[in-house]
């Protein structure tokens, strides 16, 4: 009989997930609000300095809030022991749980998390599920030893009973399923409207002369990929077609190499050279709270970013082949960058 009941459980679960996962609307509350305890513990570092909070915040569009207020400074996120970098800007979590399963259509890959699409989604059905369990555990970012140990920070919390109201009595017993619930929960979080709110004034209110030229130019230019029709089932632009691209951005030389030659992207995770130095292509919500830009933080500011995407020639890419072709010889004068970059601004949540 418990077997039953257990397997009935895990089953509504990974429905949940689908769900969400297809873009669905449908969660429970309770999940949402579990989700958002698990995101802002500070216990879930090893040393009880860092959330996901930290490097997801409110106040940068759910980007690194250290980065936001000193772009020039800070390229990646610094890890719970103060010192540690990763090797990537973090992106925003908002908006992001419309990112399908990673799979490959014709000859490009769609969906998947992280800038090289390695949370698949193959595991656990969803992909920000997976994106979630990877934080705690790695060395240069939380620093939690093992997945038991994160499940005993729920079992000693003040929100334990609301995780056993989620997810039953003696789901915390093991810490293999315990941990894919963890992923669950934050990701109902990130897809609340919370952080996925769809409040910008290009939602909200019209827009000035200058936004709409702005908006007519980024159509004519930038819309390929960051497009501005509904798609995923969200119920409004995401600007993004959650592909991958090898824009032709620099290797930054203040991120540590660890004896890496190349940031190569996706190739390594589907295991396709066509696919080398490509990496997700972000929405652009929130874009003016999210500085620095690109997958490597190379650039500190939103006109810089889009002044390479208008001409590249002057930049050597870190990866000198697969480039797109759709960026870097745009011929835009600096009063239509202007335009966009109005438009642009109009993408912040809570207006």
């Amino acid at each position: 009989m418990m077997k039953k009941l257990t397997g009935i459980l895990m089953s509504s679960l990974f429905l949940i997930s689908a769900v969400w996962a297809a873009g669905g609307t449908t969660v429970d509350p309770n999940m949402e609000q579990l989700g958002m305890r698990l995101y802002n513990d500070k216990n879930m570092s090893f040393n009880g300095t860092q959330s996901c909070r930290n490097c997801h915040h409110h106040f940068s569009g759910f980007a690194d809030i250290t980065n936001h207020l000193d772009p020039y400074a800070n390229f990646v996120s610094t890890g719970a022991d103060g010192v540690s970098k990763g090797g990537r800007n973090a992106p925003s979590a908002a908006y992001a749980g419309y990112s399908p399963i990673l799979k490959k259509k014709s000859s490009e890959w769609v969906g998947g998390m992280f800038w090289d699409g390695r949370a698949a989604g193959w595991v656990l059905g969803d992909p920000l599920a997976e994106q979630a369990q990877g934080p705690p555990l790695n060395p240069v970012e939380m620093g939690m030893p093992d997945k038991q140990t994160v499940i005993n920070v729920i079992n000693d919390s003040d929100y334990r009973d609301l995780w056993i109201t989620v997810f039953g009595s003696g789901s915390l017993g093991d810490a293999e399923a315990a941990y894919d619930n963890f992923g669950r929960a934050i990701a109902a979080f990130e897809r609340s409207t919370d952080v996925t709110k769809f409040s910008s004034k290009f939602d909200v209110a019209q827009l000035s002369d200058v936004e709409q030229a702005g908006q007519v130019l980024f159509e004519a230019n930038c819309a390929s990929c960051h497009s501005t029709t509904a798609a995923f089932g969200a119920e409004a632009p995401l600007f993004t077609n959650y592909k991958y691209a090898n824009l032709g951005v620099p290797a930054n030389p203040e991120i540590p190499s660890e004896g890496a030659d190349l940031d190569l992207g996706l190739g390594p995770v589907v295991d396709d050279d066509a696919q080398n130095g490509k990496f997700k292509i972000p929405t652009l919500r929130n874009i003016a709270l999210s500085a620095p830009y690109s997958h490597n933080g190379l650039f500190p500011t939103l006109m810089e970013m889009l002044q390479f995407i208008n001409n590249r020639s002057d930049f050597t890419p870190e990866v000198p082949y697969n480039l797109s072709e759709d960026v870097g010889n745009l011929g835009l004068s600096q009063e239509a960058l202007e335009n966009i970059e109005a438009f642009l601004m109009t993408l912040t949540d809570d207006y």
